[in-house]
C-alpha cells in the first residue's frame, strides 16, 4: 500500500520523467530535423514542469504580507523564485524555439529535405564540388 501511496503522491513527477524520456528519444532517434526540434521543446517543457512541481507547497499562499497569517511564519508562503525563473525559461525556449525553425526553413529552402543523412550527403556533394572549383 505504501508503494502505491508513493505512486500516487508523486505522479507529476512521474510526469515529468514520462516527458523527458519522451523528448530525449525524439532528438536521439529521430532523424528529421523537426522531430528532433519537437524532441527538445518537448524536453524543455518537462525541465520547466518539473521545477514548478518542485515549487507546490500545501496549504500556502501568494508572498504578499496578510494580516490574517502575519509574517512571522515564512513556511505559510510560498517562493516565487521558480515560477520566476521558468517563465524566463519559457521566454528563451520559445525565442530558441524560433530561431531553430527559421534556421529549418533555410535549410530546406537550400536541400530540399530535413531528413538528418540526406541532408549530411547532400553538404558533402556540396563541399566536394566547392572544392574542385
Amino acid at each position: 500500500m505504501k508503494t502505491l501511496d508513493f505512486f500516487v503522491g508523486h505522479y507529476a513527477y512521474w510526469f515529468v520523467v514520462a516527458l523527458l524520456v519522451l523528448g530525449l528519444y525524439g532528438m536521439m532517434v529521430k532523424r528529421n530535423l523537426v522531430k528532433k526540434l519537437i524532441g527538445m521543446t518537448i524536453f524543455q517543457v518537462a525541465v520547466i514542469i518539473f521545477y514548478i512541481a518542485s515549487a507546490v507547497k500545501r496549504e500556502a499562499t501568494i508572498p504578499i504580507a496578510d494580516k490574517a497569517i502575519g509574517t512571522a511564519d515564512a513556511s505559510l508562503y510560498i517562493n516565487p523564485l521558480q515560477h520566476t525563473l521558468m517563465l524566463t525559461a519559457i521566454v528563451v525556449g520559445v525565442a530558441t524555439a524560433g530561431v531553430a525553425y527559421a534556421l529549418l526553413i533555410i535549410i530546406f529552402r537550400r536541400y530540399n529535405t530535413l531528413h538528418e543523412p540526406e541532408l549530411m550527403e547532400a553538404m558533402k556533394r556540396e563541399e566536394e564540388e566547392d572544392g574542385d572549383e
